[in-house]
């Protein structure tokens, strides 16, 4: 949606109070409640109390109906030339990937990437266009100039080595809780496992922060979102996505800096369209340091002034108060049985069968002292299915790394693992090697009654 004067301040805590929902109980302090988690201990994969009740894709208790439905409606929004799309894109709405359960679920896209490995060493190819390969283009249109424009379609390079690799929608539900967690208890989940599944904890640079914290700019925290945890706010996986997936390019400012990280057009394969003819979006008016080509803006920052572009502050929205899916119904017996199992093979060992709180007043306004229970530890691990894609500089060893999925909403998904190749749960548990062998292992070696039990609890998350 271009919004080239239409900038807005983003919302400020939305969320007011704990409630029954969709999440287990209440909490006190922040971080994690003490829970079972020794090996024979029995243990439940997701509390009986968790509420079945709500509907997928409800906001998170106490959130502002009105302002959570007009986000909803702009992650909804189908984008066009005029509005900034292009010239690349693999989508032309955030509402049309974010699509399995309730908008803001998994989705079935596989997105494409490449890269090259040169004496053990990574390298995006970002002036060949990578690591992203977008797969479409907005082919022949006629610029705002009158000038006739076709970007061509992004191709892999000849000299990748790295080829054609997937990753799929990943699911949005209870996003603004993850963001809430505290970066000590990711990096203590790291610390608590023993060497032999211990987890990489992901340290990233904030580009764009929440806007209630603005001192968070360019500073270090501990990423939690996407296939290689490699974003830590709701807002910068906003800005990333409108940019890389739909082509939109967006100025915020925070605490009075003009952030241009996501205000670059994309280049098929790292060549730049003719002036013009990268979208139809009206020219905004000039500003120090910004494109001209840059499609929706804030404007010049004033002294102090924190402001989300208009469309990145609706997605970060929406995605903070999205609510975790709510669980299918299931017999207790069932499900102590199935989690149970799920802890003594080893899943639990990453995918942690413990609470997470929320601090008493999170920065991004999503509930306070809110238990929920994700199912995943934050970090990075080997197990045998990374896709060879990293940042520049990586190992070989870094770019097999991938985030332990949460795996809350498992009902609502249809496919599984990074690429998306898995087509049901124990498809996916097979493919596990590496760090998580042994957890496999012991799935395969389980009797009929265990091993329908945990399915059965992972089935009804």
């Amino acid at each position: 949606m271009n919004s080239v004067a239409r900038s807005r301040i983003y919302h400020p805590a939305r969320a007011l109070a704990v409630c029954s929902g969709v999440i287990l109980t209440a909490g006190v302090g922040a971080g994690c409640a003490d829970q079972p988690g020794e090996d024979g201990e029995q243990i439940e994969f997701t509390s009986t109390e968790q509420a079945i009740t709500a509907v997928a894709g409800d906001p998170l208790p106490g959130t502002d109906a009105v302002g959570f439905a007009g986000a909803r409606t702009a992650f909804m929004t189908v984008e066009g030339l005029d509005d900034g799309l292009g010239p690349i894109f693999n989508e032309k709405a955030c509402g049309n990937c974010h699509t399995q359960g309730a908008i803001g679920g998994a989705g079935v896209q596989i997105e494409r990437r490449f890269g090259k490995v040169v004496n053990g060493i990574f390298n995006t190819l970002s002036n060949e266009g990578g690591s992203l390969r977008q797969l479409f283009t907005v082919g022949a249109f006629t610029g705002l100039g009158g000038q006739a424009c076709n970007p061509p379609l992004e191709v892999e390079p000849a000299d990748a080595t790295v080829h054609n690799v997937g990753r799929l929608t990943t699911p949005l539900f209870g996003a603004g809780l993850i963001e809430a967690i505290p970066d000590s208890v990711i990096v203590a989940n790291a610390q608590n496992q023993p060497l032999s599944i211990r987890g990489t904890v992901s340290n990233v640079k904030v580009l764009l922060p929440n806007p209630n914290q603005p001192s968070a700019l360019n500073t270090t925290r501990v990423g939690r979102f996407g296939w290689k945890a490699g974003i830590a706010t709701l807002a910068q996986f906003a800005a990333d996505a409108y940019l890389n997936e739909m082509g939109i390019s967006t100025q915020s400012c925070i605490g009075g800096t003009s952030v241009t990280a996501f205000a670059f057009e994309s280049k098929p394969n790292g060549v730049a369209v003719p002036a013009g003819c990268d979208d139809r979006a009206p020219a905004h008016a000039a500003i120090s340091g910004v494109p001209a080509s840059t499609d929706d803006v804030v404007g010049t920052c004033a002294a102090g002034q924190t402001e989300l572009q208009d469309d990145v502050a609706e997605f970060t929205e929406f995605m903070t108060f999205l609510a975790p899916a709510p669980r299918t119904a299931i017999d207790p017996n069932i499900n102590l049985q199935g989690g149970t199992v799920f802890n003594a093979i080893g899943c639990a060992g990453c995918h942690l069968l413990k609470d997470y709180v929320t601090p008493s007043a999170p920065v991004n306004g999503v509930p306070g002292n809110f238990t929920f229970r994700p199912r995943s530890d934050f970090l990075l691990h080997n197990i045998g299915t990374g896709d060879g894609i990293g940042n520049d500089g990586d190992s070989v060893a870094t770019t097999n790394l991938v985030r332990t999925a949460p795996l809350w909403g498992l009902h609502h998904r249809t496919k599984f693992m990074h690429d998306g190749a898995s087509t049901s749960i124990t498809a996916a548990i097979a493919r596990h090697g590496g760090q998580a062998s042994t957890a496999r292992s012991n799935f395969n070696a389980l009797g009929t009654s265990d091993r329908n039990a945990m399915l059965t609890a992972m089935n009804s998350d």
